[in-house]
């Protein structure tokens, strides 16, 4: 399958009748930019709507490595050379849950500013859980990126009885604060 651009979306679980599970992986090249490396961080929101996260604890990052219903989970290490990765069990996600949104965005520190204009690529891609197949891969969404610190990728969204990916590809220059208010999440 090429690679999707920015907007596509494909009837996952119609297209693949059988899928229960998705792996939602991020891979990033930052070249010499080993200060941005460290920095990056991938992101799950949980929504009920389009823009809004159930709660704080429907946000999925490194310090709170799942939501409360199990149903979404990163990956504590990355396979295959993603960077980060979430599990994604379909049937769990509560049914109040109607859009899964995966971000990227540079975890502000002590360091000199950092931006995502600096990636040389940045790619999401979909993996079939049960037999890791790639389902999706996107374009490189970094070449559109400049002063951004915080990307929307892709999502995962119901649709009449299942699910379809989308990809993305929505910066923020105010990072993950612009972010996190753009989804209703106080920070």
């Amino acid at each position: 399958m090429p690679p999707m651009k920015r907007g596509a979306n494909v009837a996952l679980t119609r297209e693949i009748p059988s899928l229960t599970g998705v792996v939602v992986g991020v891979r990033w090249d930052t070249g010499r930019e080993h200060v941005l490396e460290a920095n990056l961080v991938m992101a799950t929101l949980l929504c009920d709507r389009p823009n809004h996260a159930l709660s704080d604890e429907h946000f999925v990052f490194f310090n709170q490595l799942s939501s409360p219903d199990l149903s979404v989970k990163q990956l504590e290490t990355a396979l295959a050379g993603d960077k980060e990765q979430v599990e994604i069990d379909l049937g769990s996600v509560p049914a109040e849950v109607t859009r899964i949104a995966v971000a990227v965005y540079v975890n502000d520190g002590p360091v000199p500013r950092r931006t995502l204009g600096q990636l040389r690529s940045c790619t999401v891609r979909v993996l079939n859980r049960a037999d890791n197949a790639e389902l999706v891969t996107s374009e490189n969404l970094a070449p559109a990126l400049s002063f951004e610190t915080a990307l929307t990728l892709g999502e995962m969204y119901r649709h009449e009885s299942g699910w379809k990916f989308k990809v993305l590809g929505e910066g923020y220059a105010e990072g993950i604060t612009a972010l996190a208010r753009d989804f209703g999440l106080p920070l």
